[in-house]
Protein backbone atom coordinates (compact mmCIF):
# COMPACT_ATOMS: atom_id res chain seq x y z
CA UNK A 1 0.00 0.00 0.00
CA UNK A 2 1.31 3.26 -0.85
CA UNK A 3 0.46 6.40 1.31
CA UNK A 4 1.28 10.04 0.93
CA UNK A 5 1.49 11.74 4.49
CA UNK A 6 1.82 15.27 4.62
CA UNK A 7 1.97 18.13 7.66
CA UNK A 8 2.56 21.98 8.21
CA UNK A 9 0.23 21.62 11.03
CA UNK A 10 3.26 23.61 13.11
CA UNK A 11 6.92 24.88 12.79
CA UNK A 12 7.95 22.33 9.83
CA UNK A 13 6.72 21.79 6.80
CA UNK A 14 7.20 17.80 5.71
CA UNK A 15 6.06 15.42 2.68
CA UNK A 16 6.70 11.34 2.81
CA UNK A 17 5.97 8.06 0.69
CA UNK A 18 5.17 4.97 2.75
CA UNK A 19 5.15 1.69 1.16
CA UNK A 20 4.17 -0.93 3.19
CA UNK A 21 5.85 0.63 6.41
CA UNK A 22 8.92 1.69 4.64
CA UNK A 23 9.50 5.43 3.83
CA UNK A 24 10.51 5.47 0.30
CA UNK A 25 10.25 9.34 -0.24
CA UNK A 26 10.53 11.99 2.13
CA UNK A 27 11.52 15.83 2.66
CA UNK A 28 11.24 17.28 6.04
CA UNK A 29 12.11 21.76 6.60
CA UNK A 30 11.64 23.47 9.90
CA UNK A 31 10.12 26.67 8.97
CA UNK A 32 8.28 29.23 11.12
CA UNK A 33 6.24 30.50 8.24
CA UNK A 34 5.95 30.04 4.38
CA UNK A 35 4.30 26.46 4.23
CA UNK A 36 1.75 27.75 1.87
CA UNK A 37 4.76 28.27 -0.94
CA UNK A 38 6.37 25.34 0.49
CA UNK A 39 4.38 22.01 0.63
CA UNK A 40 2.61 21.50 -2.92
CA UNK A 41 6.44 21.45 -4.49
CA UNK A 42 7.48 18.71 -1.91
CA UNK A 43 4.35 16.40 -2.55
CA UNK A 44 5.69 16.76 -6.48
CA UNK A 45 9.03 15.94 -5.32
CA UNK A 46 8.37 13.46 -3.02
CA UNK A 47 5.97 11.40 -5.65
CA UNK A 48 8.85 12.04 -8.47
CA UNK A 49 11.40 10.04 -6.06
CA UNK A 50 8.81 7.23 -5.33
CA UNK A 51 7.76 6.86 -8.78
CA UNK A 52 4.19 7.64 -8.15
CA UNK A 53 1.68 9.66 -9.59
CA UNK A 54 -1.02 10.60 -7.16
CA UNK A 55 -4.47 9.04 -8.48
CA UNK A 56 -1.65 5.72 -7.61
CA UNK A 57 -2.13 6.36 -4.22
CA UNK A 58 -3.63 3.88 -1.61
CA UNK A 59 -4.35 6.71 0.58
CA UNK A 60 -3.45 10.12 1.34
CA UNK A 61 -2.84 11.01 5.16
CA UNK A 62 -2.51 14.74 6.37
CA UNK A 63 -2.31 16.31 10.12
CA UNK A 64 -5.34 17.36 11.54
CA UNK A 65 -4.01 19.76 14.51
CA UNK A 66 -3.82 20.93 17.12
CA UNK A 67 -1.55 23.93 15.38
CA UNK A 68 -1.16 26.95 13.97
CA UNK A 69 -4.54 28.11 12.59
CA UNK A 70 -3.31 28.41 9.19
CA UNK A 71 -0.93 25.63 9.30
CA UNK A 72 -3.51 23.24 9.67
CA UNK A 73 -5.86 24.96 7.15
CA UNK A 74 -2.84 25.14 4.65
CA UNK A 75 -2.51 21.00 5.15
CA UNK A 76 -6.07 20.17 5.14
CA UNK A 77 -7.35 21.93 2.25
CA UNK A 78 -4.04 20.96 0.30
CA UNK A 79 -4.61 17.45 1.47
CA UNK A 80 -8.62 17.17 0.47
CA UNK A 81 -8.06 19.22 -2.89
CA UNK A 82 -5.59 16.22 -3.81
CA UNK A 83 -7.43 13.41 -2.46
CA UNK A 84 -10.78 15.04 -4.68
CA UNK A 85 -8.51 15.39 -7.78
CA UNK A 86 -6.92 12.08 -7.16
CA UNK A 87 -10.48 10.10 -6.19
CA UNK A 88 -7.90 8.69 -3.15
CA UNK A 89 -9.11 8.46 0.21
CA UNK A 90 -8.03 10.63 3.06
CA UNK A 91 -7.21 10.00 6.70
CA UNK A 92 -6.51 12.02 9.50
CA UNK A 93 -3.33 11.84 12.01
CA UNK A 94 -3.55 14.24 15.07
CA UNK A 95 0.31 16.28 15.76
CA UNK A 96 -0.23 14.73 19.25
CA UNK A 97 0.31 11.03 17.60
CA UNK A 98 2.55 11.83 15.06
CA UNK A 99 5.16 13.02 18.14
CA UNK A 100 4.04 10.53 20.09
CA UNK A 101 4.97 7.90 17.68
CA UNK A 102 8.09 9.10 16.45
CA UNK A 103 9.89 8.30 20.18
CA UNK A 104 9.63 4.60 19.82
CA UNK A 105 9.05 2.08 22.62
CA UNK A 106 8.03 3.60 25.72
CA UNK A 107 8.58 2.11 29.31
CA UNK A 108 6.36 4.80 31.22
CA UNK A 109 3.85 7.58 30.54
CA UNK A 110 4.27 10.26 28.19
CA UNK A 111 3.37 13.71 27.86
CA UNK A 112 3.71 15.59 24.29
CA UNK A 113 3.17 18.95 25.16
CA UNK A 114 3.05 21.39 22.08
CA UNK A 115 3.72 25.73 21.46
CA UNK A 116 0.88 27.52 21.19
CA UNK A 117 3.04 30.30 21.19
CA UNK A 118 0.98 32.05 24.30
CA UNK A 119 0.75 31.48 27.64
CA UNK A 120 -1.22 27.68 27.48
CA UNK A 121 0.17 24.77 25.83
CA UNK A 122 -1.22 22.23 23.92
CA UNK A 123 -1.20 18.50 25.46
CA UNK A 124 -2.13 15.06 25.70
CA UNK A 125 -0.75 12.37 27.74
CA UNK A 126 -0.20 9.26 26.24
CA UNK A 127 0.57 5.27 28.29
CA UNK A 128 3.51 2.99 27.65
CA UNK A 129 1.77 1.26 25.06
CA UNK A 130 1.14 4.54 22.99
CA UNK A 131 -2.26 4.76 23.37
CA UNK A 132 -4.15 8.58 24.61
CA UNK A 133 -4.99 8.73 28.01
CA UNK A 134 -6.60 11.73 27.92
CA UNK A 135 -8.10 14.49 25.59
CA UNK A 136 -6.21 17.18 23.87
CA UNK A 137 -6.31 20.28 25.48
CA UNK A 138 -4.80 24.09 25.39
CA UNK A 139 -3.97 24.59 29.11
CA UNK A 140 -2.05 27.00 31.18
CA UNK A 141 1.28 25.98 32.50
CA UNK A 142 0.30 26.39 36.29
CA UNK A 143 -2.14 23.43 36.01
CA UNK A 144 -0.02 20.75 34.95
CA UNK A 145 0.43 19.25 38.00
CA UNK A 146 -2.92 18.83 38.86
CA UNK A 147 -3.72 17.80 35.44
CA UNK A 148 -1.00 14.81 35.60
CA UNK A 149 -0.45 12.73 38.71
CA UNK A 150 2.83 10.52 37.43
CA UNK A 151 5.25 11.20 39.86
CA UNK A 152 8.05 10.16 36.83
CA UNK A 153 7.02 11.05 33.63
CA UNK A 154 8.88 11.66 29.80
CA UNK A 155 7.97 14.67 28.07
CA UNK A 156 8.08 15.06 24.09
CA UNK A 157 7.41 18.49 21.63
CA UNK A 158 8.50 21.70 21.02
CA UNK A 159 7.00 22.99 24.33
CA UNK A 160 8.68 20.17 26.37
CA UNK A 161 11.17 22.71 28.53
CA UNK A 162 8.38 24.79 29.40
CA UNK A 163 6.36 21.51 30.82
CA UNK A 164 9.05 20.48 32.17
CA UNK A 165 10.28 23.13 34.33
CA UNK A 166 6.84 24.12 35.68
CA UNK A 167 6.79 19.94 36.60
CA UNK A 168 10.02 19.89 37.85
CA UNK A 169 8.87 22.81 39.95
CA UNK A 170 6.19 20.32 41.46
CA UNK A 171 8.71 18.09 42.63
CA UNK A 172 7.62 15.74 39.46
CA UNK A 173 11.09 13.34 38.38
CA UNK A 174 10.50 14.12 34.44
CA UNK A 175 12.72 13.66 32.01
CA UNK A 176 12.68 15.04 27.97
CA UNK A 177 12.28 11.78 25.40
CA UNK A 178 15.34 13.39 23.24
CA UNK A 179 13.07 12.63 19.87
CA UNK A 180 11.69 14.35 17.35
CA UNK A 181 9.61 17.44 18.72
CA UNK A 182 7.72 18.09 15.49
CA UNK A 183 5.55 16.17 13.71
CA UNK A 184 7.25 14.54 10.77
CA UNK A 185 5.23 13.38 7.78
CA UNK A 186 6.77 10.06 8.05
CA UNK A 187 4.64 8.70 11.05
CA UNK A 188 1.62 10.51 9.70
CA UNK A 189 1.91 8.42 6.76
CA UNK A 190 3.00 5.25 8.61
CA UNK A 191 0.17 5.55 11.38
CA UNK A 192 -2.60 6.25 8.95
CA UNK A 193 -1.37 3.20 6.94
CA UNK A 194 -2.09 1.05 9.62
CA UNK A 195 -5.28 2.19 10.76
CA UNK A 196 -6.46 2.20 7.24
CA UNK A 197 -5.41 -1.50 6.78
CA UNK A 198 -7.01 -2.66 10.32
CA UNK A 199 -10.38 -0.14 9.20
CA UNK A 200 -9.69 2.14 11.85
CA UNK A 201 -9.46 5.41 10.29
CA UNK A 202 -9.81 9.47 11.79
CA UNK A 203 -11.47 11.97 10.07
CA UNK A 204 -9.20 14.66 8.81
CA UNK A 205 -11.17 17.20 10.22
CA UNK A 206 -9.37 20.14 11.89
CA UNK A 207 -8.74 19.84 15.40
CA UNK A 208 -8.85 23.76 16.84
CA UNK A 209 -8.52 23.49 20.47
CA UNK A 210 -7.86 27.25 20.85
CA UNK A 211 -9.74 30.15 19.17
CA UNK A 212 -7.37 32.30 16.15
CA UNK A 213 -5.81 35.02 17.61
CA UNK A 214 -7.58 37.23 15.05
CA UNK A 215 -10.19 40.34 15.54
CA UNK A 216 -11.52 43.34 14.01
CA UNK A 217 -8.81 45.39 12.76
CA UNK A 218 -7.92 48.68 14.49
CA UNK A 219 -8.76 52.06 14.10
CA UNK A 220 -6.22 54.35 12.72
CA UNK A 221 -5.54 57.00 15.54
CA UNK A 222 -6.00 60.60 13.50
Amino acid sequence: MYVLGIDCATASCSAAICHDEEIISRQYEEMARGQAEALVPMIERVLSAAGRKAMELDLIASTVGPGAYTGVRIVLSTAQALSLAASVPLAGVTTFEAIARAQGPQTRGMLVALETKRADIYVQYFDASGCPVSKPAAVEEAVLPDLFSDQSLRIAGDAGERAAAVLRAAGRDIELTGGPVLPDASWVARLAGERFAAGDILAAEPMYLRPPDVGPPRKRRP
